[in-house]
């Protein structure tokens, strides 16, 4: 596989500095996809990301914030670990996975919830008052004449 070389594309880009290391993890691709998941944009700055993990409970879900970063913990039963039931087919798949989000500084999860076997987790943008866009208004100042250039122009 060849590799791209983003580079011209970031060079007009400042403070950036994750930008090309979230790229190089986008082209990569993931080695394993389980669980499946969705991540919709619900409106103006709300997200949601929806995993498929039918056959766990809440118990053996956990979800971790911790400098930027989601993380979805999964964790098999105790009681399928012990033998007490057997599958003549299993379909579903139920093993253990961990699973990161990197989140942008803006982004703050704000809940999750548990149904039907999807766990969903909501997202929203929350954008700092000091890094909303703002309106500079631009002055009449008049540039003084520099002295020099004010006395040659007395001799002439």
């Amino acid at each position: 596989m060849r590799a791209v070389d983003f580079a011209p594309l970031l060079r007009s880009s400042i403070g950036f500095e994750n930008l090309n290391r979230l790229v190089d993890f986008a082209t990569r691709g993931e080695g394993d996809a389980y669980p499946p998941y969705n991540i919709e944009k619900l409106g103006d700055g709300a997200y949601r990301i929806s995993m498929a993990v039918a056959g766990f409970s809440r118990d053996e879900l956990d979800l971790t914030v911790q400098e930027n970063v989601l993380i979805v913990v999964g964790r098999a039963g105790e009681a399928q670990e012990n033998g007490t039931r057997e599958f003549l087919h299993r379909g579903i798949a139920k093993r253990a996975f961990e699973r990161r989000f990197q989140l942008a500084d803006t982004i703050k999860v704000t809940g999750a919830g548990y149904e039907n076997g999807l766990l969903n987790i909501d997202l929203v943008r929350e954008v700092p008052e000091h890094k909303k866009p703002r309106r500079i208004e631009i002055g009449h100042a008049v540039a003084p004449v520099p002295e020099a250039i004010t006395e040659q122009r007395d001799a002439a």
